[in-house]
């Protein structure tokens, strides 16, 4: 169950950064956000779900690998939490409530793999 956390990682990135990049030009103004901030967003997402998704298909993981996807993690999630606030004025509730659920959920994420941290760096 542990070792999920990581396919799970990968594929909510990939699918969140592949579904920015399609709807990019239907976002934007529903959510009034930039397209270049929705394509940073993507472009960030899908990196997270590329490196998440490495690390799963990985027989042996370094600690020092899943600590990088942690902190990563919590970085992008404090990230679009002040984004949220920063963009409140501008952006319509739509494109708050996301960057801030994105913020929950790539922070509850990196939450479970700091706890999972040890496992997860020697499972197999």
């Amino acid at each position: 169950m542990t070792r999920d956390l990581l396919w799970v990682d990968s594929r909510a990135g990939l699918a969140v950064g592949a579904a920015m990049f399609a709807l990019t030009g239907w976002l934007s103004p529903f959510y009034g956000l930039s397209r270049e901030l929705l394509w940073i967003m993507g472009a960030a997402n899908v990196g997270y779900g590329l490196y998440s998704g490495w690390l799963f298909t990985r027989r042996r993981r370094k600690r020092r690998a899943i600590v990088v996807l942690v902190v990563a993690n919590a970085t992008w999630a404090l990230g679009c939490l002040v984004a949220a606030v920063y963009f409140a004025p501008v952006a319509t509730v739509f494109g708050v409530l996301h960057l801030a659920g994105e913020g929950l959920i790539v922070g509850s994420l990196a939450a479970l793999e700091w706890r999972a941290r040890d496992v997860l760096a020697t499972s197999s």
